[in-house]
């Protein structure tokens, strides 16, 4: 029988392995792990990629969000919006600011937060607004930054997945006030470790973002302000240097393997995925009435899932303290937990693997 894997890191490795190595021995020999020269090359190189002017590197997606959201000046008695339809990472940030996410509902087509439902749910205590450009498709910044601009709010975009997307013509993260990137090693440019980076176009920002991010210092025993260890290793730097060359090749194969997906499964009693803008598939995510009895049968023939996300985030326990949160009724979210299965994408994926995969599919529906 098959192993599909849902996502394959081991065949990734294998096809840049003696560039990765060498990378990794070259830090080895020159015994600089903190910062330093791989982690500034990396930086240069993302913002560039990206088409901001500044990208100050960090320990993790969700560490960088954090500090997003200090540099804005988020802190206690604010409130923050975000989707319930997203990982935890994107909320626990607020949290940790001693400020208050309100989630509002996703849009049922593309997944993203619900522009049209935002100014519902501005308060004077609102001060930021996080759209998830989630599974690889950017959210509706047209209407966000309209909105925000409208209520003197920040932008702060989590694009954890969103890696080479674009909105219309412009690259994921060069719209908002920042962008929140995570190179947890599954995502579209991954490293060996949790890695993350916050790009931005305002050089006051930028300043402030090195300063927290190293313990609030510039020189080693000076520290200007509090700050955190929020740094990125440099081995995760020299590895994503290696990786981002292959990005864009990388984004094609996914589209490509998308839009197999969308040839093989037609006609079936599922919903694949809609594209609005270019899309990056961190994730191929379809809808199923049958969904658990779905992803068991294709368990059972060797094809891992993945469901993203089982249990929105208005209605996890640790936020079950929030004011008001009995009261959500967020429908479209609801109805997404029980319905959504992740298939596996990655580069390396074959056409005979992707046409097991909708084979098992097909015949799933024809025995039920």
């Amino acid at each position: 029988m098959k192993q599909i894997p849902l996502v394959d890191l081991k065949a990734q490795y294998h096809a840049i392995r003696e560039e990765i190595d060498e990378a990794i021995q070259n830090i080895l020999e020159n015994s600089q792990f903190i910062m330093g020269e791989p982690v500034k090359r990396f930086e240069e190189e993302f913002a560039a990629f990206c088409g901001v002017k500044y990208a100050i590197a960090t320990s993790s997606g969700t560490t960088a969000i954090h500090l997003a959201l200090i540099a804005s000046g988020i802190g206690a008695g604010n409130e923050v919006i975000v989707p319930s339809h997203t990982f935890i990472a994107t909320a626990e940030p607020i949290c940790h600011c001693g400020a208050v996410p309100v989630f509002v509902d996703v849009d049922p087509d593309t997944y993203n937060m619900d522009a049209n439902l935002l100014e519902a749910a501005i308060t004077p205590r609102t001060r930021a607004i996080i759209p998830v450009h989630l599974y690889g498709q950017c959210a509706e910044m047209d209407i966000i930054l309209e909105i925000a601009r409208k209520h003197k709010l920040t932008v702060i975009e989590d694009c954890a997945q969103a890696h080479g997307a674009k909105y219309k013509s412009f690259p994921a993260g060069t719209l908002g006030d920042f962008a929140c990137f995570s190179f947890f090693p599954g995502k579209n440019l991954g490293a060996y470790g949790d890695a993350g980076m916050v790009v931005t176009n305002n050089e006051e920002h930028a300043t402030r973002l090195r300063l927290l991010t190293n313990h609030g210092r510039k020189l080693k025993y000076e520290h200007e302000i509090i700050g955190y260890n929020y740094r990125m290793d440099a081995l995760q730097a020299a590895i994503l240097s290696v990786k981002l060359k292959r990005l864009a090749t990388w984004t094609e194969a996914r589209r490509r393997i998308a839009r197999t997906y969308n040839y093989l499964l037609e006609n079936l009693p599922i919903v694949t995925p809609y594209e609005e803008y270019w899309h990056a598939y961190h994730l191929y995510v379809i809808q199923c009435e049958e969904r658990d009895n779905l992803a068991k049968r294709l368990k059972e023939n060797g094809i891992a899932t993945g469901i993203h996300y089982p249990v929105p985030l208005h209605q996890q326990p640790c936020f079950q303290h929030l004011p008001g949160i009995k009261d959500y009724r967020l429908p479209v979210t609801e109805k997404l937990a029980s319905r959504i299965l992740s298939l596996p994408i990655y580069p390396e994926l074959t056409n005979d693997d992707q046409n097991y995969i909708a084979e098992s599919i097909r015949r799933f529906f024809i025995k039920s």
